[in-house]
């Protein structure tokens, strides 16, 4: 039974049917043969509701429009210039400027490929011009990028939230930590290998005006964390004031929001926002199946009951959302895995709010692992002549053995996730 499931998705996967109508075929197949026949189906429309009837889930939508307001207004270009001005004379110092302003535009998008294309778009020929090897910028900039789903606000976090009832704004307030460590680590590695290249330090008014210019894109993400962390408002009210200052953003302060550009933006999360929530309805079906045919209790126990210590069963965790994130984005490996994996995790006593950071560092991981890593095509889309993928992966393996040494410290040091969380309700 375990192998119809398995190998009825790979086969679906790979003929090339979207995640979402693979899950749900599946789902389909599995009550006809295993639940009854045809009358399972009346269980169809009742599921679908249910996996969409989520307060937790209206955030969703409401960080996605946020993204893209940010992303069309130019937040992204006038937070790499503030950071340029006030970086570029250190070593390698627009590096460094092109991962703050990652980081920046992470918190204020939850998007990982917003923030590689936005910062990427300024930064790539910035760098390469003043005399950056082209493979060590694209590789920083598909790090970088992935950074915008650790960050939070994080749709992936809003993910794990929903599907195992966790709260998401102690998951948001958790990835505060990680995400500023892995940012300091990546500026470390940056900074030593591309030391050589430096610029002409910007006058203090030249620093003052980029930072005038960018200073609403700070003041984004503390309004939202802020807000999360002090009980002002919900993580989903949060989403839902982010997108009025978004508004305000773009239409008074930057005011270039024409309707036209409203259009774009509205259609562009409409489309983002269907896919995620068909590959949920798709992955609840397939999990409502699979509890039936008890596959998940018994990999719980299968997993419980081996004579080994829990941290091996960890490592094999962490192996396979290693070689899924290879085949699958982030969207569809979160909610066909963390049904299965919670369960598993809880029962050997692991942190729910830890684990979540693990998970989320695997998903950054799966977004630059060929052949299906997003980031690496989003950079190649910029200009596909000069960005091979060979070259973009050469360019990002040493931020990828980061991000696995950080999940290794974070084994160790599960604090890093969690001391703030206590204080969040």
């Amino acid at each position: 039974m375990n192998f119809f499931f398995a190998g009825g998705l790979a086969v679906l996967l790979l003929i090339g049917l979207p995640v979402a109508f693979a899950l749900g075929l599946l789902a389909i197949a599995g009550m006809y043969f295993f639940s009854g026949g045809t009358f399972a189906f009346n269980q169809i429309p009742i599921i679908s509701y249910k996996a969409l009837d989520s307060f937790n889930l209206t955030a969703l939508p409401l960080y996605v429009l946020m993204s893209q307001i940010l992303v069309v207004t130019g937040v992204g270009r006038d937070l790499y210039e503030m950071a340029s001005r006030w970086l570029r004379q250190f070593p390698g110092g627009l590096a460094l400027a092109t991962i703050f302003s990652t980081t920046i535009f992470s918190a204020i998008s939850g998007s990982s490929v917003a923030t590689a294309v936005t910062v990427g778009t300024v930064a790539l020929p910035e760098m390469t011009k003043r005399g950056y090897s082209r493979r060590q910028v694209l590789g920083l900039l598909a790090g970088g990028g992935t950074l915008g789903i650790l960050i939070p606000p994080s749709i992936p976090m809003i993910l794990y939230g929903t599907i195992t009832g966790e709260s998401v704004g102690k998951l948001f307030i958790a990835g505060v930590v990680p995400g500023l460590v892995l940012t300091v680590a990546f500026m470390v590695y940056a900074a030593f290998v591309m030391r050589h290249n430096r610029e002409k330090p910007a006058t203090w008014g030249e620093r003052w005006e980029a930072t005038r210019k960018a200073v609403w894109g700070m003041l984004l993400p503390v309004i939202i964390i802020g807000g999360i962390y002090t009980g002002i408002f919900t993580p989903t009210e949060a989403a839902a004031v982010g997108v009025v200052v978004a508004f305000f953003i773009g239409f008074v302060i930057y005011r270039n929001l024409t309707f036209a550009k409203l259009q774009e933006i509205v259609m562009s999360t409409v489309r983002t926002n269907a896919m995620i929530l068909m590959i949920i309805v798709g992955a609840m079906l397939l999990g409502y199946i699979l509890t039936l045919v008890r596959i998940p209790q018994e990999i719980t126990e299968f997993a419980t009951s081996l004579d080994v210590s829990r941290w091996v069963i960890f490592i094999m965790i962490n192996i396979v959302l290693i070689i899924l994130g290879m085949f699958l984005e982030t969207v569809s490996i979160i909610v066909i895995t963390v049904p299965i994996l919670y369960p598993i995790i809880t029962t050997l006593g692991f942190d729910p709010i830890w684990f979540a950071i693990i998970m989320v560092i695997n998903m950054e991981l799966a977004l630059i692992t060929p052949p299906v890593g997003l980031n690496l095509f989003v950079l190649k889309g910029l200009d596909p002549k000069r960005n091979p993928i060979g070259e973009i992966v050469k360019g990002v393996v040493p931020y990828a053995v980061i991000m696995l040494l950080f999940i290794v410290v974070l084994a160790f040091f599960p604090e890093i996730a969690t001391f703030l969380v206590e204080n969040v309700k």
